[in-house]
């Protein structure tokens, strides 16, 4: 006899004939329908059939083995169940004969990726509900006689709580079922021969799964990533307890040509440049270079690396963090010199902060203190694969994949400042003076720029978009025209936007020119009496119209009109994304 603490449990049926996931619990149901945007009122065949779906037999996982996550996903998520395992065959069954072909219990977590889930529901043939990337049976299988203490009014009442990293998530009963496993499975049976050994998952417990919990937004959680601990604990049936891993990128597949999409008319950047407009580093002066990525489209952003004498600073990481990587390994042959110890996030918006976790735990964060709180209380950096994969009508869908599908928004943890500041700050980077100046309220609620004075640069962060629009998130526009003033004021040369080709102090004149433009323009349809949607038709962009993602004047009309009437209904950001979309649609021809 060996102790229970000297081995290691596997799963107890570990590769199933057949493994069917059912959906019991209608208020899991009207939970997920409510989380992702839609009411609490289910279609009517929920209330005439069971639900089920077949999962996959080869990747069962033991209660103690490590989880991977389904490879591309940036919504991991768990799902506790219970499983009812037959053990006797049986076809065309009654519900009493299902209930009696039963041998055993278990517990049961449908691992689910929520976002190729959300992608793959969009093709209706009945792809995997969550990806094939693991369930997980055990610590026992326990026989029906075992767990009649449990039974109450004819259902099985065990009490369950599900865990990550030491946190309840939720918890509840099974007697919530509204189908029974004896209704499933003899409904699962009809034509059907089941065989000793299939398994038969009852769906999530109500609150017992990430998705369940993702409104409202600040109060979610977050998805599983790389070392959370997940824990289901299940009366009369024992606990698991996992640890999530992150999987590899998938090889990717090239798309298909679709006849019936209007082709993508987006042009191309037409600002001049000082530096070639290529994918890489560029020395800009004597130890600065600038990193950009044409065309400076969504999350096409640009960085630095400013060098002294054996120390260097970092102006911005990348969307994700594979851009960062490449970056940073073409940055080395710097950095190997003088190591990054600082570096300065300029504000909060993903394309300038996914990186940072890849920064050695040595290097000192800086950031506006406003840019510091929008990162501590913003969306989770995942969230934004909900616009790679949601479906949000044929315009907008195409729109934000071409924009957004080209970056991998799994595994990213952002770390924040060390150090914030609030209007300015001089950091001394081996024997050089680099001086940090917060301009914002602007673009967001803080908008930093990096002046290096003994060299005549300077970073200017996303309040600077050369050859393509500026996008007004935070504001006010006045305030920004004012920032421009303050960088035209620091005489620099070499101007280095977030977005877009080198420039110089014209380049900041043109972005003054359009957001003065666009702010009188609007201001003159508000005093017409026109409403959003009208006054976006009416814009003349002028001269501003051959810039790139000229549709943002949706946004920034936006914005002007909370500025004149704060009572202009909210738009969050996806509606906004989508009025971009459809502006586009129809003027970008």
């Amino acid at each position: 006899m060996v102790a229970l603490d000297e081995v290691t449990l596997a799963a107890p049926i570990p590769r199933p004939p057949s493994i069917r996931d059912s959906l019991c619990f209608l208020d899991h149901m009207r939970n997920c329908q409510e989380a992702m945007g839609g009411g609490r009122v289910l279609m009517d065949t929920w209330y005439r059939i069971p639900a089920f779906y077949f999962a996959c037999p080869s990747t069962v996982l033991g209660p103690y083995d490590d989880a991977p996550t389904a490879p591309g996903s940036a919504w991991q998520d768990f799902e506790l169940e219970i499983a009812a395992v037959i053990g006797t065959s049986g076809k065309d069954l009654t519900v009493e004969q299902a209930e009696r072909s039963i041998i055993g219990y278990t517990i049961f977590n449908d691992w689910s990726a929520r976002d190729l889930q959300m992608l793959e529901g969009q093709l209706r043939i009945g792809q995997a509900k969550g990806k094939d990337s693991g369930i997980t049976l055990g610590p026992y299988l326990v026989t029906p006689d075992e767990l009649e203490p449990y039974c109450r009014g004819g259902k099985l009442s065990l009490r369950v709580i599900a865990l990550v990293n030491g946190t309840v998530i939720g918890s509840g009963s099974t007697a919530q079922m509204d189908w029974s496993f004896g209704e499933v499975i003899a409904y699962a049976s009809r034509g059907v021969t089941l065989t000793p050994g299939d398994v038969f998952g009852s769906g999530t417990v109500p609150t017992c799964t990430l998705v369940e919990h993702l409104r409202p937004p600040e109060s979610f959680p977050g998805w599983l990533h790389d070392g959370d601990v997940v824990t289901l604990q299940v009366e009369g049936l024992g606990e698991t307890r996992q640890t999530v891993r992150t999987s590899g990128t998938p090889f990717p597949l090239a798309l298909r040509p679709n006849p019936d999409a209007e082709p993508d008319r987006r042009g191309v950047n037409p600002a001049p440049t000082r530096v070639p407009f290529t994918r890489g580093l560029h020395e800009v002066a004597d130890r600065v270079w600038a990193w950009t990525l044409p065309d400076g489209g969504y999350g096409f952003s640009n960085a630095g690396l400013v060098a002294g004498d054996g120390a260097s600073l970092l102006v911005d990481t990348l969307f994700d963090l594979a851009l960062t990587r490449e970056m940073l390994a073409a940055m080395k042959p710097v950095t190997e010199r003088a190591p990054i110890t600082d570096a300065l996030i300029t504000h909060s918006n993903g394309d300038h902060t996914h990186g940072t976790q890849l920064l050695d735990r040595s290097v000192r964060i800086i950031a506006a203190k406003g840019t510091s709180e929008e990162i501590e209380h913003g969306p989770a950096p995942e969230m934004l694969a909900r616009i790679q994969t949601a479906d949000l009508g044929p315009v907008a869908t195409r729109y934000l994949r071409d924009r957004f599908g080209h970056f991998d928004f799994s595994g990213i943890k952002l770390r924040n400042a060390d150090l914030t500041f609030d209007r300015d700050l001089a950091i001394e980077l081996g024997g050089r003076r680099v001086d940090l100046l917060n301009l914002g309220p602007a673009h967001t609620t803080a908008d930093s720029v990096v002046h290096v004075a003994d060299a005549g640069v300077l970073f200017a962060g996303d309040l600077l978009f050369i050859g393509c629009t500026p996008i007004v998130w935070a504001g006010p526009i006045a305030n920004w025209v004012a920032a421009c003033d303050a960088m035209i004021a620091l005489d620099a040369p070499t101007v280095v936007p977030g977005h877009g080709p080198v420039t110089g102090p014209d380049g900041i004149r043109a972005v003054r020119g359009y957001l003065a433009h666009i702010a009188e323009q609007a201001e003159a349809a508000y005093r017409k009496g026109l409403s959003l949607p009208e006054a976006v038709e009416t814009i003349d962009l002028g001269e501003y119209a051959s810039w790139l993602d000229s549709e943002r004047v949706v946004v920034n009309v936006y914005q002007r009109y909370r500025e004149l009437d704060p009572d202009t209904p909210r738009q969050d950001l996806l509606a906004l994304l989508v009025m971009q979309a459809e502006w586009a649609a129809r003027h970008c021809t």
